[in-house]
């Protein structure tokens, strides 16, 4: 497990993290989220002991990682794909990590099978494609068969069969009852991998629950309806005293949006006033909505719309 307790990192007049404190329990794939300047990786990188807390503490196992022995069998990490010397082989790279660590150099060969990499494991890592990098760091991290893994970004770059592998591993190592925190800017996935979210902005914690409750908590679901009597069902909805408003879909017809109200009832009202639909269709919230809605406040950066276009077009 990985307590994080009271963490802050000052950097002169900008405090990159502020007394944040959370917890990333077994068994689970916990996503780790924020905007970018939010703070997610200076946190990641006090966990493993690069970056010097100005107050607070990361604990693995209750211990600090300075602490552990033979560290990279407890935690495997992939913070910076790019740490590679670009001069060595990929398995040189990966045995001297795997002599510094007491880890059998057979094991060398076992991770590059796992990411795909033995037909390349001769060639210089400095050759390697931003993909093949990734692969290569995510060897790295499995090395010593870690009870915790901590990976930053770890499917940038990698096309959609590598993206879905390491979405189907993390999965798997967190069925076994291991420890893993992933960060990453691909909403859509983190929504299918993780079961936990911790979510940062500015540093401080916005965030720590099931994914499942963020997205059902911070982001709002509608009930999308068409009918050829739109009068006639708006009518209905207003006399049951039920919100709703109207729009075009993207090929122009009128339809009427509902918001925080099922199906069931939908249906069950038009049924009731004999109003026959052409469409009931739930559109229900997504991770990106409730991220945009949580973190809109901690935004370092904005980015303007371009010309002629309204501001929420971007």
């Amino acid at each position: 497990m990985i307590e994080v307790q009271g963490l802050t990192k000052q950097y002169k007049s900008v405090r990159a993290v502020d007394d944040l404190s959370f917890e990333v329990k077994p068994g689970k794939v916990t996503g780790f989220l924020g905007p970018n300047g939010a703070g997610k990786s200076t946190t990641m990188r006090m966990i493993v002991g690069l970056d010097e807390p100005t107050a607070g503490n990361a604990l693995i196992h209750g211990t600090s990682y300075s602490k552990l022995k033979n560290p990279l069998r407890t935690i495997g990490c992939l913070l910076d794909a790019k740490a590679v010397h670009p001069n060595r082989s990929a398995a040189a790279h990966l045995k001297w990590m795997a002599q510094s660590n007491g880890i059998p150099t057979s094991r060398v060969n076992e991770v590059l099978e796992l990411v795909g990499l033995s037909d390349v494991a001769k060639k210089k890592a400095g050759g390697f494609s931003l993909g093949m990098g990734q692969r290569l760091g995510l060897a790295g991290a499995m090395l010593g068969d870690p009870e915790i893994l901590i990976l930053d970004e770890p499917v940038n770059g990698l096309d959609p069969e590598g993206i879905r592998w390491v979405r189907s591993l993390v999965r798997a190592l967190a069925a076994e009852g291991r420890t893993v925190l992933i960060s990453s800017h691909l909403l859509s996935e983190m929504a299918l991998t993780a079961d936990h979210l911790v979510v940062i902005g500015r540093g401080q914690l916005i965030a720590d629950q099931p994914t499942y409750d963020f997205v059902k908590e911070h982001s709002a679901s509608n009930v999308i309806v068409r009918t050829d009597f739109l009068t006639e069902f708006s009518g209905a909805l207003e006399e049951e005293s039920v919100e709703f408003s109207t729009s075009k879909d993207e090929e122009g017809r009128e339809t009427l949006i509902i918001p925080e109200q099922s199906t069931d009832f939908v249906g069950n009202l038009a049924y009731s006033v004999g109003v026959p639909l052409t469409e009931l269709t739930l559109k229900r919230a997504s991770l990106e909505d409730a991220f945009m809605d949580m973190t809109s406040d901690s935004v370092q950066y904005h980015a303007e719309a371009p010309a002629g276009k309204e501001q929420n077009d971007s």
